[in-house]
């Protein structure tokens, strides 16, 4: 399967993170693929026409899928490929990791949106503004729920919720999140030594 891939991408990092948890690493030819907004990658729409990363071509056609695109849909087909427990069967815990990936998905497409406004030559202060607030209302909401996210099964939530979390050490480092929501942070701190969040940090260059 090849998937198009950036080490720097939040979402794609997700992919990166089940892969590692589904022993499934080496199933993957990684293509170092750039998605930017204002220049469409030929290469990137060849497979998906939306030109966004991760997107994953697949060796065969599953049920007349050829690529599979956004991260939710690669996680959930490489969880279920290769029989994995990332995506809870029972219902509530179904539901609630589902949420806490709505949640990540979410938070992180704020942040996305806030650096970009945030690197325009004039940024629109009302903007700005926005995005914060949204982040720490979820940074808020994140740590009234600290302990439901110890006490459940690793899954889908906890690992988008991680890389939304991580995304902001790594783009809004001054921004100082720990600070904000201290139980959060302890439970990250845990999250944050297991091997397949270790592995696939963002990196530049």
């Amino acid at each position: 399967m090849k998937l198009h891939w950036s080490p720097k991408s939040p979402y794609v990092r997700k992919v990166m993170i089940c892969a590692h948890e589904l022993g499934c690493t080496d199933q993957l030819l990684l293509v170092r693929s750039v998605a930017a907004m204002l220049n469409p990658n030929p290469a990137i729409m060849a497979d998906n026409p939306l030109g966004k990363i991760p997107t994953l071509v697949l060796d065969d056609e599953h049920e007349g899928a050829k690529t599979l695109f956004d991260s939710r849909v690669i996680c959930e087909y490489l969880n279920e490929r290769y029989a994995g427990a990332l995506f809870p069967k029972e219902a509530e815990t179904k539901w609630q990791a589902l949420r806490w990936q709505a949640f990540g998905d979410g938070l992180l497409d704020a942040l996305i949106l806030w650096r970009n406004e945030r690197e325009r030559v004039e940024p629109l202060a009302p903007l700005i503004n926005a995005f914060q607030a949204k982040t720490l209302a979820s940074l808020a909401q994140l740590e009234l729920e600290t302990e439901a996210l110890q006490s459940t099964a690793f899954s889908i939530g906890h690992i988008t919720l991680c890389c939304a979390l991580e995304y902001m050490d790594y783009r809004f480092d001054a921004f100082g999140w720990r600070l904000k929501a201290p139980k959060l942070a302890a439970w990250h701190a845990q999250l944050a030594t297991r091997s397949s969040i270790v592995q696939t940090r963002p990196i530049d260059g």
